[in-house]
């Protein structure tokens, strides 16, 4: 973290010159699906592992950020990267950087790609970490495939302030002539994301275009230009999970996979605080009988999809523990939950100097018609609920930082 002044600074200059005194390991990637977008980015790409998986490949997969160990964000083969493979690979970039600039992202970044490359597999999953163009994962000359999930408002600071803007960064992963796998988009993303594939000759398979996905009678049917799959609906939860299940099933088919690979990207994936129901652990058992559920959403459409899950959900007394960052549209995410939610407990998230005090959050709550009160932290927030509400759906959710803090206290 001491590396650069700069938590994020988008460029690509420095990642370049690690690179490059790292033997530039990019060109030495097995096929790489590299995937950007604003919501829905992990959860497609656990989806499309799980079917490469199913269909036996060995598969990397690079995702940010983790929820309660480093680790999680470099899986080798299919296994987490163990410690002292991380410890040994960040040694040599720290090394070969010597006194440079570079950011945390960066440097880990490159640390991915170096272990990617010594490792023997069949496929490279990638996730950007912010926008694309200027993301340190955009230095794959020939990818396999590019997916972009729905483009929505986030990062504005970085990115731009309009759809338009956000989508061009989302669009720089574009590569010529290489397929990109396109998701549900508002209409001005999606001319942006048309123009920047014309211009590179990159064929577009495009939701509502190239294939559809649905619902229907508690299945979920996807068609495309080879065929009809009717498929379950996917284990992640939530509707928008389709959506993402679309995508995946739309870069497995392009990559020569079978219905198999389908089934197994809606039926095995697993990827956690993305509407998770909490089984086990001393959180749980603090909640007792109350359900517990984990989400790291943070943006608007995150809101919007949140309240939709939960309106599809059994009723019984729905409560939120909120932590969020003062990076995010705090009103934008809570609106949609105005009507599914009860009430909200604000907490600060622990270790993170960027939280919003939970003062804070619950004033941004009580705007938007939430009822709202504070804790010192969740158990405090938790047990508040449980004593008047013992049969509650707690959601504890605002930030994957407070997920990641959430993830390490239930294993205690």
């Amino acid at each position: 973290m001491a590396l650069h002044p700069k938590v994020i600074d988008l460029t690509l200059d420095r990642v370049w010159r690690l690179l490059e005194a790292m033997g530039n390991p990019q060109d030495r990637l097995p096929p790489v699906i590299h995937i950007a977008g604003t919501n829905g980015k992990g959860s497609t790409l656990a989806m499309v592992r799980a079917g490469l998986e199913e269909s036996g490949a060995a598969v990397h997969a690079y995702t940010s950020p983790h929820l309660a160990r480093f680790h999680e964000r470099i899986r080798l083969a299919g296994n987490l990267i163990d410690e002292d493979a991380l410890t040994d690979v960040l040694d040599r970039c720290y090394r070969a950087n010597g006194t440079d600039p570079i950011t945390y992202f960066e440097i880990t970044t490159v640390a991915a790609l170096v272990a990617f490359a010594e490792t023997p597999a069949d496929y490279c999953l990638l996730e950007v970490g912010l926008g694309g163009r200027l993301d340190a994962t955009n230095v794959i000359a020939k990818p396999a495939l590019t997916v972009i999930t729905p483009v929505d408002l986030d990062h504005q600071q970085f990115l731009g302030d309009t759809l338009t803007e956000i989508a061009g960064e989302k669009a720089g992963i574009i590569k010529r002539s290489v397929p990109c796998v396109v998701g549900p988009q508002h209409d001005e993303s999606m001319d942006t994301i048309e123009e920047v594939a014309q211009r590179l000759g990159a064929p577009l398979l495009a939701h509502g275009q190239h294939w559809h996905v649905s619902e229907e009678r508690d299945r979920l049917i996807y068609q495309d230009e080879t065929g009809l799959l009717d498929l379950p609906l996917p284990t992640l939860p939530g509707p928008h999970q389709i959506f993402n299940a679309g995508m995946a099933i739309a870069a497995l088919r392009y990559l020569g996979k079978d219905e198999a690979a389908c089934e197994a990207a809606v039926t095995k994936p697993y990827w956690p605080a993305r509407m998770e129901r909490l089984t086990a652990g001393a959180l749980v058992d603090l909640a007792a009988p109350a359900e517990l559920w984990l989400d790291g959403g943070h943006n608007p459409a995150a809101g919007r999809a949140l309240a939709a899950t939960l309106s599809a959900l059994p009723p019984r007394p729905t409560h939120l523990i909120c932590g969020m960052l003062n990076t995010k549209d705090i009103v934008g995410y809570l609106r949609p939950l105005t009507e599914v939610s009860d009430n909200l407990m604000a907490v600060s998230i622990p270790g993170e100097t960027n939280t919003v005090p939970a003062a804070d959050t619950a004033a941004a709550a009580r705007t938007v018609g939430i009822a709202a009160d504070t804790a010192d932290d969740v158990q405090t927030a938790i047990a508040t609920i449980t004593k008047t509400t013992p049969n509650a759906r707690i959601l504890i959710c605002g930030s994957l930082y407070l997920a990641g803090h959430v993830i390490r206290e239930n294993q205690k």
